[in-house]
């Protein structure tokens, strides 16, 4: 037997937590994440009685979003937010029951359904802020009446890129939402759906306003930037809503 032969080390265990920018040297970080998910449903004549059913479920915190959708006269779709994956889907459960309370002809639309988790770059000046607060505020702003949901998938060539590359591609796309962050007209929900997605997305992104033209024209304007016109695989469907009621942190 050779013993001069080293035994294999041990692979180092793996920290999962999310990591924001350094304060005074320290590291943030968070093991604590948002969750949310949206179902669509059509055929629906009488939505204020789904939404009767919801509001005797008493959805807990943080909540939950009653959409009608643009583009369907009878359809509409609920978001639902947790930061427990197993809670979603319980309450998705009930949705379920509540459809065939409500209307057996009311029709659930699986290929609509998008879900995604909150996730930090590394460069947060606020973790928390980051991963919990905005997005709750963002989607329970009661001045953000319109709304858009959709997937996308980047092309593989996007991740063999050097990191500084990367970070130049997607700076462009970060400044033109912050710009129109800025002027009010519309703020963003970006969430991973990396493994979660039953279409092989990457991201789920939500984006909310007070009206609906800005949010077109900033896909719009999107649509421009080198990471859409080089490195974006595919994009949607797209979820086109406004809200009708909401549950949970409102502000």
């Amino acid at each position: 037997m050779n013993t001069s032969q080293k035994k294999p080390s041990r692979p180092e265990p793996l920290d999962l937590r999310e990591v924001g920018a350094p304060i005074d040297g320290k590291e943030q970080l968070s093991d604590i994440r948002l969750f949310f998910q949206l179902h669509v449903f059509s055929h629906c004549c009488h939505p204020e009685v789904f939404i009767d059913y919801i509001q005797q479920s008493n959805y807990s915190s943080p909540g939950a979003v009653f959409y009608d959708d643009l583009n369907n006269p009878t359809g509409f779709g609920v978001l639902l937010v947790d930061p427990d994956p197993a809670s979603l889907m319980e309450q998705s459960r009930v949705l379920k029951d509540m459809q065939l309370k409500c209307n057996r002809e009311i029709s659930y639309r699986p290929e609509m359904t998008m879900i995604g988790r909150t996730y930090s770059s590394g460069r947060e000046p606020n973790l928390e802020e980051w991963l919990i607060n905005k997005p709750i505020k963002n989607v329970f702003n009661p001045k953000f009446p319109w709304a858009i949901w959709y997937p996308l998938r980047r092309r593989p060539e996007f991740y063999q890129l050097e990191q500084r590359e990367r970070g130049r591609i997607l700076g462009e796309h970060a400044m033109l939402g912050r710009s129109y962050a800025a002027g009010g007209y519309a703020s963003d929900i970006r969430l991973a759906c990396f493994g979660l997605d039953t279409n092989n997305n990457e991201f789920l992104i939500g984006l909310v306003g007070p009206e609906l033209y800005p949010l077109s024209r900033l896909i719009q304007d999107m649509r421009q930037t080198e990471q859409t016109t080089k490195y974006i695989e595919s994009l949607g469907p797209f979820f086109i809503g406004k809200v009708r009621k909401r549950w949970g942190n409102e502000s």
